[in-house]
């Protein structure tokens, strides 16, 4: 792809949850990054972080991966940490990035002091095990990945330098 726009969609239970404009930074065919500014209106604060305008997320996307690991840095540009979506690989339809969100997630913040597993009651209750077993397994493998690999800071798609005293990189 060349630099060019495309629509981001963030799919859930089938229902388009949000889709924005994102700018495309690289796509080597299996990884596919972007960069967007903050979508949702307002400021959305999760207790652990503020999302809010202004912030700008650069975001990698698998085709065969079941995780999108998205950067997020503040108005000013300092890095307030990684948000990061298991989800089924991400699908590029033309100018559109479909993206089924699995309900869990991982935030790992900028010092890596404190790192998140989040939504996992969303995801029990989602009946996903139940309808789609391989999926599900998936999903969980995927959780367990991206922890695994923050805990040891190589999140991959990431290359903005130590955090806990690890070099970032990978992916």
């Amino acid at each position: 792809m060349s630099a060019r726009s495309v629509e981001v969609r963030l799919v859930k239970a089938g229902r388009t949850k949000i889709a924005y404009p994102a700018d495309v930074v690289a796509d080597d065919g299996v990884r596919l990054t972007v960069t967007a500014p903050w979508a949702a209106d307002g400021v959305r604060d999760f207790g652990f972080v503020r999302f809010e305008p202004g912030d700008v997320f650069t975001e990698h996307f698998w085709r065969d991966r079941w995780y999108a690991v998205k950067e997020v840095r503040g108005p000013g540009g300092a890095l307030k940490g990684w948000y990061c979506d298991v989800t089924r690989p991400a699908r590029v339809e033309g100018d559109t990035v479909v993206v089924e969100d699995l309900d869990l997630d991982l935030w790992v913040p900028a010092d890596g002091a404190e790192i998140l597993r989040l939504d996992e009651d969303e995801f029990a209750a989602s009946g996903l095990a139940e309808r789609d077993p391989a999926a599900a397994a998936a999903a969980q493998e995927a959780l367990d990945a991206l922890e695994a690999l923050a805990r040891a800071g190589r999140l991959p798609g990431t290359d903005t330098g130590p955090v806990t005293g690890a070099r970032r990189g990978g992916g």
